[in-house]
């Protein structure tokens, strides 16, 4: 629906301004990870969370046309402790990432920032710190500022001054820009910009579209001049003293990483804030994303009665990496298995799997199952012999009588029969009872009958091992083949994504 909007100019039809708002990309260092600064997996870790941002910005976002970009703070993730080399790294990494030239702008769309807490610190590093400041407003900018879009003006504080020391020079600087901005007539609806969220009692409810628990508030001061050293919202105080000075229609923060929208209530009548969600999929939320806004141009002609009707805003959700990642991990475990599972002479291995199950299938046909008791007597008959016996008359009568099978075992006889399947056939039944070493014994070899097959145990283990050997060579070169094949088809796009 958005997109059915855009022109080929790159403006809406209609009188309103299209503004693409980011929060917390946080860009990793070494003070991300428990990892050696220049590390071989701390350089894999920051390349693939920029890469994900770079395509979501250029993929996702940019397909928007919006008429600016605007970043709600907390582009780099250790920005007070980085030296000033290691922060210019970042810097370009963030234009890189972002395509912004040296002027911060994309092509000829204009971009706006606020500070975060991880660009310059909270209130106890920015007054004992003031090296921080000066670098980030040299490359961003001031950081309490005011511009108009369309016919809707945005306040944007550094909002990690708010609740510094009251006689602080960098507390009082941004209060007097506040009370400035609230003796000014407000000709336009304003939308006040801030990191940290304002404040909000315990356990308040953030709407369906957050994924993690609540937060509630919780603030750190230096135990030798109680200055703050972390919150996680502005203070109730402050908060209430912020919409009443500059009484906006919409407040826009980021500072949680996760998405949370309250409504809070004042003498003026309820204000909305919208806590955006980072960017980055690295910075604790799996379901990154970022927010359409777009404000009026003429009040008049748009037919808006309120002023909060000036502006509205969409939330957009970007693809969760981490459950791609998981995918491609169980695609290649799938494969290796397929490799090492896969019959050895391949699609050949069917027919002897069917030859198989043929000569199942006909060896139960012909079991006792279905031969009933004919069967029973033919083994009943085979397991007697018969003795010819002349009586006084001199006629011969055949006497049957249980067989005695002489079985013994030998090492000359254990290497005759060897692997074949061995057959005893008495000759003479008085000789094999009388002395079993001079038994004449006919020796049948036969490999493809299914009798009794004598298997050797160190034979069979090698074997084994050969088998095993084998099938984990075999394995490793067909996935050596479809590495070869696909790496650099894989480094190639992404290349493509890195550079262009």
């Amino acid at each position: 629906m958005l997109l059915a909007q855009l022109t080929r100019g790159g403006a809406y039809l209609g009188d309103q301004v299209k503004i693409a708002v980011l929060a917390d990309p946080q860009l990793m260092d070494h003070t991300s990870l428990p990892l050696a600064p220049k590390s071989l997996a701390l350089e894999i870790a920051q390349f693939y969370t920029d890469l994900y941002m770079r395509r979501s910005f250029l993929a996702s976002i940019l397909p928007f046309k919006p008429d600016l970009v605007l970043f709600l703070g907390d582009f780099f993730d250790g920005g007070p402790q980085l030296s000033d080399e290691e922060w210019q790294e970042s810097l370009s990494r963030f234009r890189h990432i972002f395509d912004l030239n040296h002027r911060g702008r994309y092509s000829d769309i204009p971009v706006y920032n606020i500070p975060g807490n991880h660009d310059n610190g909270y209130a106890a590093v920015l007054s004992h710190n003031p090296k921080v400041i000066d670098r980030y407003e040299k490359e961003f900018g001031a950081r309490d500022y005011r511009f108009t879009v369309g016919e809707v003006e945005f306040i944007a504080i550094d909002s990690q001054t708010l609740d510094g020391l009251e006689h602080g020079t960098l507390t009082s600087t941004t209060w007097n820009f506040v009370k400035n901005v609230s003796a000014d007539v407000m000709v336009h609806p304003r939308v006040l910009l801030t990191h940290i969220p304002l404040y909000r009692p315990d356990w308040t409810s953030c709407g369906p579209q957050r994924s993690s628990p609540i937060i509630n508030q919780r603030v750190s001061r230096a135990s030798y001049d109680q200055d703050i050293t972390y919150q996680n919202y502005l203070t109730e105080e402050s908060s209430r003293l912020l919409l009443d000075l500059i009484r906006p229609v919409l407040v826009l923060s980021g500072h949680d990483h996760d998405q949370c929208t309250v409504t809070h209530l004042t003498q003026h009548g309820p204000i909305k804030e919208h806590t955006l969600g980072t960017l980055s999929w690295q910075q604790g939320n799996l379901y990154p994303s970022f927010m359409l806004l777009t404000a009026s141009k003429n009040l008049t002609s748009s037919n808006t009665t309120k002023p909060e009707d000036a502006v509205s805003t969409q939330l957009c959700f970007l693809p969760m990496q981490l459950h791609i990642y998981i995918w491609y991990l169980s695609l290649f475990v799938l494969t290796v298995l397929v490799l090492l599972l896969w019959p050895t002479n391949g699609l050949g291995a069917w027919n002897h799997y069917i030859h198989s199950v043929g000569s199942m299938g006909r060896a139960l046909l012909s079991s006792d199952i279905f031969k009933g008791r004919s069967k029973e007597k033919d083994e009943e008959d085979e397991s007697c012999e018969y003795e010819m016996v002349w009586d006084a008359e001199g006629s011969m009568h055949l006497v049957k009588k249980m067989s005695t099978k002489a079985t013994f075992t030998s090492s000359t006889e254990s290497e005759l029969v060897a692997r074949g399947n061995a057959v005893l056939r008495p000759v003479s039944k008085k000789h094999i009872s009388q002395d079993p070493m001079e038994a004449s014994v006919s020796v049948e070899m036969n490999t493809e009958d299914g009798g009794n097959t004598v298997v050797l145990h160190n034979r069979s283990s090698r074997s084994k091992t050969k088998m095993v050997c084998g099938r984990l060579v075999r394995t490793l070169r067909l996935l050596v083949a479809i590495a070869v094949v696909n790496l650099p088809l894989y480094m190639m796009f992404l290349a493509n994504d890195w550079i262009n």
